[in-house]
């Protein structure tokens, strides 16, 4: 008997195929343990989604209590009563299951709806659209309620964090030049899904982004030394892996190609990957395969000349969507024993102790100025944006232009890392290349995932060791993006393909 498709099932493939494999297939001894961020995220899933239950104005079926077929029963009948809101129920059919957390009556049938602890779309707030992971869920119940001829529309819901009820609709399209709908990428997920349920689709781990948090990662890096998967190439990725994986099936093998061999006229064999690109990875193979291997400059890099030098780092809960520590370290005269690590650290998460963290921040840096501010990646910038709009009154928004001012603020990711430099790692997040550097964090399991978890304690126990463990792994953030940029000082420049 094969394994039912399930919406956890949908949702973790389209963050990764493998891992749906790995589910199914592996030996359960190989699982890494349970990561306490993950069962965070669980506990305040859960808790959210409580707490608007509890909420609720409009009377409602309760079928939580319940479980397996006689949860699926009971659904069945509420519907044939015609419940207008059902809450916990359980649908199946031909081989799809589903635990919508709302069904609610629209017209002769039903459409389904989840509660979810993060926001119900993605993207700018002027061009936001609904997360495919949420969207291939939805998907799953509102494609069994058809099936079963109790659908009141292909549409779907989400209540999000911020308490708005998020529209999906399945049959709109995304644009006038893109007639693709949530349907199609439901139907695709869904068909991939069941060719792996049935072994008739294979995959493979990949390394990205989503990984670390996964409880297959050791089993999954295992894999991806053992094979010197092309996916250890930075930026590469699944997509174009899969789509070189026929001509060249590893890092070493790529290294020792000749990358005119791959080329057709003015384009590669690959579709999607240009020539430069391609020259681009072949580099970065040969990097990664090199015994004497250097991280080295594309092309010359200018940072500011300042006598003083913040680098910058912030902490922050999405879940209770609040910045709670901005923490700087500041350096004179590029001596190293004159630094000073100082912050900012909100009291509790109510509004106004985030306010005055954010305008006790803005005091720190405008008392060291004028300075050269480093930090890493756009997302400073992004929350501090977000942070002046919602207290205007700590600052204008051109004061925040005026502080990421690229003359003296350098994102050492997006403006020189990625343009300007190749190192032989894996990926180019300040953790990998400061710990090539030879920088080493005081905390044994280090990351940002890992401060929100530490911050959730603290904020529930008020325990001054857990604050000190949030501080302590900041200050080293910082300081590892100083070990960074005084790195880039002794890199050499080499042409690509000169490597």
């Amino acid at each position: 008997m094969t394994a039912p498709i399930t919406a956890a099932m949908l949702y973790d493939l389209v963050g990764c195929p493998h891992r749906v494999t790995m589910d199914l297939f592996a030996e359960p001894a190989q699982r890494d343990e349970p990561n306490a961020f993950v069962e965070l995220l669980w506990e305040r899933g859960s808790l959210y989604e409580r707490e608007v239950i509890a909420g609720l104005k409009t009377p409602f079926t309760d079928l939580s209590p319940f479980a397996a077929e006689e949860k699926e029963r009971l659904t069945l009948e509420a519907m044939g009563r015609g419940d207008a809101l059902i809450y916990g129920g359980r649908i199946q059919a031909d081989g799809l299951l589903g635990d919508p957390d709302l069904l609610r009556k629209e017209g002769a049938g039903y459409i389904a709806g989840d509660i979810k602890s993060g926001a119900g779309e993605e993207g700018p707030e002027d061009d936001s659209k609904p997360k495919i992971r949420y969207a291939v869920q939805l998907g799953l119940y509102t494609d069994i309620l058809e099936r079963k001829g109790l659908s009141g529309a292909r549409r779907a819901f989400v209540w999000d964090i911020h308490g708005d009820e998020v529209s999906y609709d399945f049959q709109e399209p995304y644009g006038k030049r893109d007639q693709r709908t949530l349907w199609d990428d439901y139907q695709e997920a869904l068909a991939e899904a069941e060719a792996i349920v049935a072994g008739r689709q294979q995959t493979l781990p990949a390394y990205g982004a989503v990984c670390k948090l996964c409880h297959w990662y050791s089993a999954c890096v295992k894999s991806l030394k053992e094979a010197g998967d092309l996916t250890m190439i930075p930026e590469l990725g699944r997509s174009r892996r899969d789509t070189m994986y026929g001509a060249v099936r590893s890092v070493a093998q790529f290294a020792a190609a000749d990358p005119a061999t791959f080329l057709a006229g003015k384009k590669t064999v690959f579709p999607g990957i240009g020539p430069d690109t391609l020259q681009k990875f072949h580099d970065r193979a040969k990097l990664l395969t090199a015994d004497d291997a250097r991280p080295f400059l594309r092309s010359p890099i200018h940072l500011p000349d300042f006598e003083r030098e913040l680098f910058f780092d912030i902490e922050v809960d999405p879940m209770r969507d609040v910045c709670y520590l901005h923490g700087f370290v500041d350096r004179r005269g590029r001596v190293n024993g004159s630094e000073q690590f100082v912050f900012a650290f909100v009291d509790d998460i109510a509004p106004e102790s985030e306010r005055q963290a954010f305008a006790r921040a803005l005091d720190l840096i405008r008392e060291r100025q004028p300075c050269a501010i480093y930090y890493y990646s756009k997302y400073e910038r992004t929350i501090y944006r977000k942070l002046q709009q919602k207290y205007p009154d700590v600052c204008s928004a051109q004061d925040i232009e005026d502080l990421f001012d690229p003359a003296h603020a350098i994102d050492l990711y997006n403006d020189v890392v990625k343009k300007a430099t190749e190192w032989p790692t894996w990926d180019f997040s300040i953790k990998t290349l400061a710990k090539y550097l030879g920088f080493s964090w005081r905390d044994t399991h280090p990351s940002g995932a890992a401060s929100i978890e530490w911050f959730h304690r603290w904020v529930a126990t008020g325990d001054p060791a857990i604050r000190q463990r949030v501080l302590d792994y900041n200050e080293d953030d910082c300081r590892a993006t100083r070990v960074l940029r005084d790195a880039l000082d002794d890199l050499t420049v080499i042409p690509r393909g000169a490597a």
